[in-house]
């Protein structure tokens, strides 16, 4: 049996997870996880905005574009 090792941040989370006793405390932090890699992502694109790697021309090629996988 392979051991699992953890980083930092897992073990930090796996520790504050000990401390959710209800659904409403695990809502409250799925929320807040979720508000934090939000933030992440607006300031991931901010940079690229300010880099110039992307730009309303690139925005708008998506607009109409289809990634979906086609199903027959």
């Amino acid at each position: 049996m392979e051991a699992i090792t953890f980083s930092p941040a897992q073990m930090h989370l796996i520790t504050l997870m000990s401390h959710i006793k209800t659904s409403h405390a695990l809502d409250q932090l799925r929320d807040q996880l979720a508000d934090f890699y939000a933030r992440q992502v607006d300031e991931e694109m901010e940079q690229l905005w300010d880099s110039g790697e992307w730009n309303e021309e690139k925005l708008q090629s998506l607009e109409n574009a289809h990634f979906r996988t086609p199903y027959k």
